[in-house]
């Protein structure tokens, strides 16, 4: 079961480190990855004779509150991500209640993990403002494959510990 348990601890800080290193990126190299956000909201890359560009937002200020609101929800991701698996780890050779109460801080960074790449981009960016219609400005793949990797992880983490074999 200790086995287990640190499994988690390094699934959740491996977690915790990506979203760590996408927020640096996103803070560090604000522009290049601004232009991300900006053209999916504008929308001037999806298909031509597409019916829903009436959805664009072409407000500056909007394009950087909506940017900002990414970092700050992946930088949650981490802190909580960070937090979750030093509690874990403070509590992997503790009893099955403690170690599963410890996990919480955890599930919430995952939780907000998952809601960022599967509703920000997955749902908002690439179903509301079309980013699957670009070539260029598309993370339709790469959201997949984080919120796909962010469910797994916590799907793993949820399922409860029982006590360390004596």
């Amino acid at each position: 079961m200790l086995t287990m348990r640190l499994s988690k601890v390094s699934f959740v800080a491996a977690i915790a480190l990506f979203a760590t290193l996408v927020s640096f990126g996103n803070i560090t190299d604000y522009g290049t990855n601004f232009a991300f956000v900006q053209h999916v909201l504008l929308m001037d890359t999806i298909f031509p004779d597409a019916t829903i560009a009436y959805r664009s937002i072409s407000n500056p200020a909007l394009h950087h509150a909506a940017y900002i609101l990414i970092i700050a929800a992946e930088t949650a991701t981490a802190v909580l991500c960070w937090i979750g698996a030093f509690f874990m780890l403070s509590n992997a050779r503790n009893t099955a209640a403690a170690f599963n109460r410890a996990k919480s801080w955890a599930i919430a960074g995952l939780s907000i993990g998952f809601l960022v790449w599967q509703v920000g981009f997955m749902t908002i960016g690439g179903e509301w403002f079309g980013m699957w219609m670009s070539d260029t400005w598309n993370g339709i793949d790469s959201a997949f494959r984080f919120f796909i990797t962010i469910i797994a992880v916590l799907i793993y983490v949820a399922l409860p510990d029982g006590e360390i074999d004596a």
